[in-house]
């Protein structure tokens, strides 16, 4: 067990208006008891936590700057809102974070007033702060908004674009570019922390007015001259150049861990009401106070319970590989083979095991970035000139380049192939994260092949399939978490495009799966056989094109055909119906055929077993629907 380390000055504040009055010294005590805190309840729950860790002297400062939350603080992705979540009264609820009924381990507007704007996906909190701040101005109100958006969002088109509506607006915002990577300014010091304090001071501001007003007075070459050096010395000085140009008015680059660097600065950007958009560069670093996650970011970004002394993280024995490191073991297999293979990720190497293909293939492996448009075109790109792109992307994230998908890939029948990772419910990301949508959205494409795997062995199969496919675009999907345990092939065989296959003859009824519900469609039918009901059980492998042969068979064979799959309503089971309905196969026939899908609703956060016993996809709900709907149609005839 973590013993509990004492945080007395963190005791004294149970809202943000606690800490307005609070001295630099109990600030920064503040800082350290909020750091401990964080440390200790991650510890015990698990979630993320290098992020939360990076920015905990910023929300210090935010909350006892700003007048939260009549000012709106808007947090992008929301992984590291731990902290604020802790200042803003959720304290005591900290640990049950990311369980179900727990808070959630993202910004939510329904979890706390506290909480402006919802996130899961990165790269909004510019858009959405800015139409707020509009909001605020036609309503003639006076709130800031304040949107912090790390450096890694700032790689997606998106915030730019809201970046470029701002500066055309002059509308008053502010954004804090939380730098936690270097990647944008050298190391800041007592020189930076000075400049920064002097151009977002009021006098400066006002000077650099006159200045203008002053400099309007000259010939236009001296004019032009002066309004040149002006910008040239701060933007030498701080890097600022790119957000000038974009409209803001650059501030930086403040040192993030700072108080006393960067509370000035907040309180001069605060004070001055007239301005517009302004961007504040404070940089900070992932883990920071926890040694562990200083040295090792990436694996501290989220993390297992674990030893708050050691770091060491607790995780439970894998009882078979994983789906995400059975797709980049085939997939840099068969590369190996083939020289055309290669990878794209979009800021996510690690979560989809590219990291491994890359250590092999790294002139083969892109990772472009926080950008899933991009990665998208990008790989037509490459396939239009006879490369065999692979692009992996979570479900989820990938909805957010489906134009692209559409114009740049499907419309012109290029040979990109989608390795969908997290397909399905992904349990204590919750909803925003959830790949329930994939399937309905991939099937209305025309020439698109849309695959799932009922098990990791079928999952190599797919690799293999997509690897030799040159027809056209290609997907297919397979969930977060370990596989089933089932033997694996020395190396994964092409499949027959639009062909499933019997995994279970029975005589009374079907089911038929798409994706990894296989295991608990046998289970279900061992549950039913107990009851005397014999069942067969077909993985359909492919929702486009479907085994209409395999449909065929099982209707004319069975009373009573249920499909299951790890999508929404519209998926698969729908694509069934339509088809069999429209081939007449349904027509005078003793056999009913209904369709098992994700509900309705988005499904709170909570373990994956739990959300799919919810659900009602798991073995004991899928028998229980079956023997209702027997006997449903005995009452029927009997009637």
């Amino acid at each position: 067990m973590n013993a509990k380390t004492p945080t007395p000055m963190l005791d004294r504040v149970q809202l943000p208006t606690d800490c307005r009055d609070f001295t630099l010294e109990e600030l920064q005590q503040l800082a350290d008891d909020l750091r401990r805190e964080t440390i200790d309840s991650v510890a015990t729950t698990g979630g993320h936590l290098g992020a939360g860790l990076g920015v905990v002297e910023l929300t210090v400062a935010l909350h006892h700057v700003f007048n939260t939350p009549r000012d709106k603080v808007i947090w992008d992705v929301g992984h590291q809102a731990y902290p604020h979540k802790i200042l803003t009264g959720r304290r005591a609820q900290l640990r049950t974070i990311r369980q179900g009924g727990g808070l959630s381990g993202f910004c939510k507007r329904e979890e706390s007033e506290y909480d402006a704007f919802g996130a899961g996906h990165s790269s909004t909190s510019i858009s959405a702060g800015l139409g707020m701040a509009v909001a605020r101005d036609m309503n003639q109100d006076d709130f800031e908004v304040i949107a912090v958006i790390g450096d890694g969002a700032m790689s997606a088109g998106m915030a730019y674009e809201a970046m470029n509506n701002a500066g055309a607006l002059g509308t008053r915002l502010i954004v804090i570019l939380n730098d936690n990577d270097m990647s944008i300014a050298p190391p800041t010091g007592a020189m930076s922390a000075y400049l920064s304090r002097l151009i977002s001071s009021h006098s400066y501001r006002s000077l650099r007015h006159v200045g203008k007003a002053v400099a309007s007075k000259f010939p236009a070459p001296l004019a032009r001259a002066a309004r040149n050096a002006e910008k040239a010395v701060r933007t030498f000085a701080t890097g600022g150049t790119l957000f000038e140009q974009l409209g803001f008015y650059y501030v930086g680059p403040v040192d993030g861990h700072n108080l006393e660097h960067l509370l000035p600065v907040l309180k001069n950007v605060r004070d001055e009401r007239d301005s517009g958009p302004v961007l504040i560069h404070v940089v900070t670093q992932k883990g920071y106070g926890y040694a562990p996650a200083e040295g090792s970011d990436h694996k501290y970004h989220g993390v297992a319970k674990f030893d708050v002394k050691t770091g060491a993280q607790v995780k439970s024995p894998a009882t078979a590989p994983s789906y995400t490191d059975v797709f980049a073991r085939s997939l840099t297999f068969h590369a190996a083979q083939d020289e055309k293979i290669v990878a794209i990720t979009a800021a996510m190497p690690g979560g989809t095991g590219l990291d491994k293909f890359a250590s092999q293939f790294p002139e083969r492996m892109f990772d472009v970035g926080i950008a899933e448009q991009h990665a998208v075109t990008f790989a037509a790109g490459l396939a239009a000139e006879g490369y065999k792109p692979f692009c992996a992307i979570y479900s989820t994230f990938l909805q957010r380049a489906y134009d692209q998908l559409i114009h740049d890939v499907a419309i012109q029948n290029l040979p990109v192939r989608f390795a969908i990772d997290r397909a399905g419910l992904v349990g204590a990301d919750g909803p925003t994260h959830a790949g329930s949508f994939d399937t309905a959205y991939l099937c209305t494409l025309p020439n698109m092949v849309v695959m799932a795997a009922g098990d990791e062995a079928e999952l190599m199969h797919m690799v293999a399939t997509a690897s030799t496919y040159d027809a056209g675009p290609i997907a297919f999907r397979y969930p977060r978490g370990a596989g089933v345990g089932v033997a694996l092939p020395a190396e994964g065989m092409p499949l027959e495009i639009g062909k499933g296959r019997i995994v279970r003859e029975g005589k009374e009824v079907a089911i038929l799966s798409f994706g990894t519900r296989l295991s608990e469609c046998l289970n279900a039918a061992e549950l039913l056989a107990e009851k005397g009901i014999s069942t067969t059980v077909a993985d359909a492998r492919f929702a486009k094109p479907l085994d209409m042969a395999l449909i065929e068979s099982l209707i004319r064979n069975h009373t009573l055909i249920l499909t299951i799959e790890e999508g929404a309503s519209g998926g698969f089971g729908a694509h069934v119906l339509s088809e069999a309905t429209n081939a007449g196969l349904l027509d005078n026939t003793h056999c009913r055929l209904r369709v098992l899908t994700l509900p309705d609703c988005y499904q709170p956060h909570d373990t994956q077993e739990r959300m799919y016993s919810d659900a009602g996809l798991d073995a004991t709900h899928i028998a229980s629907q079956i023997s209702t709907l027997l006997a449903q149609k005995l009452q029927s005839s009997a009637a």
